[in-house]
């Protein structure tokens, strides 16, 4: 099978990026559209305004990339991207990362969000390189204690305390 002209393609994978503006644009008036106002409703203006506003500014975005592109615009590389497209993916601190988060996933509920987000912290730490495992830990422990109590009090959402629900 013979191969398309490189450039009747090239420049147009662009189009991507405006199709999924268009659909998360759908998807955005779909939801705002089933947004009832009930009692919080005041004239006008209600809970699905912004959410319509934000849909009309994806879809405006999608249509205004999708005609810069066919009429031969292309975004321009990353100067400032410090990185080697010669070298091959680092698959290992892709499995690290993606384990750290698996493991927040699964302990979220049974071990609280204290432990599973430290462990999500502190593997990411470890993920990309650091190797201060002890100082790393306490940083991991803080940050998510002040999540944990940002949340609560900050918020007035609960987060789930786990196996630590009588300590916290």
């Amino acid at each position: 099978m013979s191969q398309p002209p490189a450039g009747l393609l090239r420049g147009r994978s662009e189009l991507l990026v405006a199709g999924g503006l268009a659909v998360l644009a759908a998807v955005v008036l779909a939801d705002a559209a089933t947004l009832d106002g009930g009692v919080t409703q005041r004239g006008a203006i209600g809970p699905s305004t912004v959410p319509f506003g934000v849909a009309a500014l994806l879809a405006v975005c999608a249509v205004g990339l999708a005609v810069d592109v066919l009429r031969g615009g292309r975004g321009e590389s990353e100067a400032g991207e410090d990185v080697d497209a010669d070298q091959p993916s680092d698959w290992r601190t892709l499995a690290t990362l993606v384990g750290a988060f698996l493991a927040n996933v699964v302990l979220i509920e049974r071990a609280g969000w204290v432990i599973s987000s430290s462990i999500l912290f502190w593997g990411t730490a470890f993920a990309l390189g650091s190797r201060h495992h002890v100082r790393d830990l306490a940083i991991a422990v803080a940050l998510a204690l002040a999540t944990f109590y940002g949340f609560a009090i900050g918020l007035g959402l609960n987060l789930p305390a786990g196996i630590l629900a009588g300590i916290l």
